[in-house]
């Protein structure tokens, strides 16, 4: 079913359970916070809908993750499909009279990739995505090869939404590294304290939070990000 074709030694794939909740913030944080102890860390979003719907103030998921990086790369060299509407990938790029192709999702990866000290990718939504009528965004994370790291909210749902989503990995091979519930508040809940406790327990994995930085600059994204466990999720530099 799959073609392994490992984009780079070392790296890590962001995904979620769902759309909108954290995935670009935890992207940036990562590579934010390589970059500040001396990493070349590159991002690559394979996939961005909504390019035709931009919200007033507010950086483009390409552009925090560009910026994030260090500011080297131009946001439009971050992905390899881009479209305006804001649906699901399959529809978006259907309705642009394009097919997004396993090729070149994986060609663009390993160009980004070459010469860095580590590839951050973010997916888009969660991974039953499809791409197209045959490929699912899980599909591209075992062909990518790159250890796992999903994002997820604090709050009430979020238990069943993580359990699926790490029992869909799982069963596909891939290797979880953690669990990022974020925003995490300074002043947690009872439920949010639980949530956290019970997928931890129930999911046999590792479960971080990640507090809001007040703005998406790569400043305020490293200092947020240094509370991660990179060093358990990546390997040292080789």
């Amino acid at each position: 079913m799959y073609d392994p074709a490992p984009a780079h030694a070392r790296g890590l794939f962001v995904t979620a359970t769902d759309t909108e909740v954290g995935k670009t913030f935890l992207a940036g944080a990562i590579l934010a916070a390589l970059v500040a102890r001396g990493e070349h860390a590159v991002p690559y979003k394979p996939v961005v809908t909504g390019v035709d719907e931009p919200q007033p103030d507010l950086p483009t998921d390409p552009e925090v993750l560009a910026a994030a990086a260090g500011g080297t790369l131009d946001p439009l060299e971050v992905t390899a499909y881009r479209f305006g509407p804001a649906v699901s990938p399959h529809l978006a790029a259907e309705e642009h009279g394009e097919r997004i192709e396993a090729a070149a999702l994986i060609r663009r990866a390993r160009e980004l990739g070459e010469g860095a000290d580590a590839l951050i990718v973010e997916g888009a939504g969660g991974l039953l995505v499809p791409l197209n009528d045959t490929l699912v965004m899980r599909d591209l994370m075992v062909m990518l090869g790159l250890p796992v790291v999903i994002a997820a909210r604090p709050g009430l749902g979020t238990i069943n939404h993580v359990l699926l989503t790490l029992e869909s990995a799982r069963s596909a091979g891939l290797d979880v590294r953690g669990v990022v519930l974020t925003p995490w508040p300074e002043h947690p809940t009872e439920m949010q304290r639980s949530n956290r406790d019970t997928i931890a327990m129930l999911g046999e994995v590792e479960v971080t939070t990640l507090a809001r930085a007040e703005h998406a600059t790569p400043r305020a994204l490293a200092a947020v990000g240094r509370s991660l466990p990179l060093d358990a999720w990546l390997p040292p530099r080789g």
